[in-house]
């Protein structure tokens, strides 16, 4: 597990960058932390990292954004962004097939994944949580947030130390 501390949203978009970084087509991160931790903020840096330039937006009501990538970028011609805060069975999360979006060129973030983690097989989970010990207003989205990151399964193992060298800057 990587401890990680983001001290803004800057931080937080270069956290996901690192990781869009040495992600490929298949992948599934699941994205875990309270409301207003920094989930979607996340998505956008990751989206940001592939050069989407339309809005990224946490698709809750919608389920499932995608959004296409101008070129193939290690093997990946679509970013899906999930969000399943409002699903509440794991059936629920079958029907929207994740897993075969991931399968075709795809790579696949999931808001609220953790609750029904074990349905992802090898994932990335990013924990996002504000940091306690930051003093800016609360009121303010620019907060640090502290940010774990685990690897499930033995498809992140090789490029596991590239991921660490890369966030190293952001280590506790």
């Amino acid at each position: 597990m990587l401890h990680l501390r983001a001290s803004s949203i800057a931080d937080t978009h270069a956290v996901a960058a690192a990781v869009a970084a040495v992600s490929r087509s298949g992948d599934v991160i699941v994205l875990a932390g309270e409301m207003g931790a920094g989930k979607t903020a996340f998505a956008q840096g990751f989206g940001a990292a592939f050069g989407i330039g339309e809005p990224i937006t946490s698709p809750t009501f919608t389920l499932v954004h995608s959004y296409d990538l101008n070129a193939a970028v290690r093997g990946i011609r679509t970013m899906h962004h999930a969000d399943l805060y409002r699903l509440d069975r794991t059936s629920e999360v079958a029907d929207l097939a994740l897993g075969e979006l991931a399968e075709f060129s795809g790579v696949v973030l999931v808001e609220w994944g953790d609750v029904v983690e074990g349905v992802f097989g090898d994932h990335l989970t990013i924990h996002l949580d504000q940091d306690p010990d930051d003093e800016t207003d609360e009121l303010t989205l620019d907060r640090g947030r502290l940010i774990d990151v685990t690897g499930t399964g033995s498809t992140w193992a090789p490029r596991w130390n590239s991921l660490r060298n890369r966030l190293a800057e952001f280590t506790c």
